[in-house]
C-alpha cells in the first residue's frame, strides 16, 4: 500500500472519528446546553443517565434537606 493511499486512509478515519463525536454532542446542543470545558462533556453524560429517574421537586428537596 502506498504512503498516499495510508494518508488517505488515515484522513478519513479522523474524519469519521470527529464527526461522530459531533454527532454524539448534538443531542446536548438541541437540550440547548452549552459545554463552557471539556471536561463539563462527563458530568453532563452522568446528567443525561438519569433523564428517566425518580423526579423530586426543589421544594420536596428543601423540606427533606431541612428535616435533617
Amino acid at each position: 500500500m502506498s504512503d498516499e493511499r495510508i494518508k488517505k486512509i488515515t484522513k478519513q478515519i479522523n474524519v469519521n472519528a470527529l464527526r461522530e463525536s459531533k454527532n454524539q454532542l448534538n443531542h446536548f446542543k438541541n437540550d440547548g446546553l452549552e459545554i463552557v470545558f471539556k471536561e463539563d462533556i462527563e458530568d453532563l453524560k452522568l446528567l443525561s443517565a438519569t433523564r428517566n429517574e425518580e423526579k423530586v421537586t426543589f421544594e420536596e428537596y428543601l423540606k427533606n434537606e431541612n428535616s435533617k
